[in-house]
């Protein structure tokens, strides 16, 4: 008699987490700090236990977890697939080479048509991609103000040729300060930090840059081990921007042909932000590999989001909005953590407008989880695919195609 396996039964003992981050230069940091807070205080609010350990040997960047779940025990490894040097080294520009930046992206998105038809499927992430254009240009111009008014005063304070040589160089020497001193202070503005993170997807009419195409073929090498090791599930998680990364990994993955009796293959995408690319007319690979993944039975694809992400396209279909769905499209299963139901009221008082930080709520703790979880997904005794058998889809789901570029590679 064959001996069932986690395909058949749902059940993990042994899992490998890999975790894609979006446009973060933090990578190696943020994500097990989360992990390490976040965890054990979900653990506590939803009695169960876990416990997060050291990096495991032969991952360069990653930890381990021991959780008691139902009272099952799970061991995981999670390995974070770091791009942030690329990210960092696309962020080394001067400001006039950020505002040369924000010029070609603008024109891109407005010359695509892209810009106005995200702005009819979700107003609150085409408005966070407007707010780098509009505090840089606001930046400028308050740059130019001070510019204009101490060389102003110059001249009126010493009229002649002497007052112009000495107020045109000091205004602009003012003007270039005051510039500094934004760019300097841009941890808390985020305008240059948003500027880049939109060049680089867009810098290439949509297509991916040859640096990163490289890595993500190193990635999809790493995935393909693990599935032929001695674990029950992969689980490959991307948030934001780098839920685009694992459309593409898996779909490449899928192609060349899974391991016959390897581990079940999962894809979790969180917050994602997929239309901002696949609306480009050069993201033929990328449409081509949302088309594909959403048609294969080989692979379990659930995208969490929640509407209170102003930067996330929240509860909309990736594969569908963008026009290319397939006639046997099974995937994503596209559900929602709803924050005002899963934060206690008290707390969403306090992180409604912390923009930023709920893009990140869904590797955190919830104070009232529904059958959302990340730590039960990451760590529990179910695979992705058993986890959410028979869960319908969000009934507020948006699946209209609204892309103008529906080409495939």
């Amino acid at each position: 008699m064959t001996e069932l396996g986690p395909r058949d039964t749902g059940q993990v003992r042994r899992r490998r987490v890999f975790y894609i981050p979006g446009f973060d230069p933090l990578q190696t940091r943020r994500y097990r700090q989360f992990y390490r807070q976040e965890g054990p205080r979900q653990a506590a609010i939803s009695g169960y236990a876990l416990e997060v350990g050291a990096k495991p040997a032969g991952l360069a960047h990653g930890w381990s977890v021991t959780a008691q779940i139902d009272g099952e025990e799970v061991r995981a490894e999670v390995e974070v697939l770091a791009w942030a040097d690329i990210i960092s080294g696309s962020m080394r520009r001067t400001i006039a080479a950020t505002y040369g930046q924000m010029l070609r992206t603008a024109f891109i998105y407005v010359a695509s048509g892209a810009l106005f038809r995200l702005g009819r499927l979700r107003k609150g992430p085409t408005l966070a991609a407007l707010y780098p254009v509009v505090m840089l240009s606001l930046q400028a111009v308050l740059a130019a103000l001070a510019g204009w008014a101490v060389g102003r005063g110059l001249v009126a304070l010493l009229p002649g040729p002497f007052g112009i040589a000495l107020g045109l160089p000091a205004g602009l020497a003012l003007g270039w300060a005051v510039l500094r001193l934004f760019q300097r202070a841009d941890r808390r503005f985020l305008a240059y930090y948003l500027m880049h993170d939109y060049a680089f997807s867009a810098g290439h009419w949509g297509a991916y840059p040859p640096q990163l195409d490289a890595r993500m073929a190193e990635f999809g090498a790493r995935i393909r081990a693990a599935l032929e090791g001695e674990v029950d599930e992969v689980l490959v998680v991307g948030h934001s921007s780098g839920a685009i990364l694992g459309v593409t990994i898996l779909a490449d993955l899928l192609r060349a042909g899974l391991p016959g009796r390897g581990a079940v293959l999962s894809f979790l995408t969180l917050g994602q932000v997929v239309p901002m690319v696949s609306f480009l007319p050069e993201a033929k690979r990328l449409r081509a590999d949302l088309a594909y993944l959403s048609a294969q039975d080989e692979v379990t694809w659930v995208d969490v989001t929640a509407p209170g992400d102003g930067c996330a396209f929240a509860l909309c279909d990736p594969v569908a909005v963008t026009g290319v769905a397939p006639a046997g499209k099974r995937w994503p299963l596209v559900m929602s953590c709803a924050f005002t139901r899963t934060f206690s009221p008290e707390r969403w008082r306090k992180m409604r407008f912390r923009w930023f930080r709920l893009h990140f709520q869904y590797m955190c703790a919830f104070d009232r989880p529904g059958d959302y979880d990340y730590f039960r997904i990451t760590a529990g005794p179910l695979t992705l695919g058993a986890r959410y058998r028979g869960r319908a889809p969000s009934k507020s789901r948006i699946e209209r195609p609204l892309s103008g570029h529906r080409s495939l590679a």
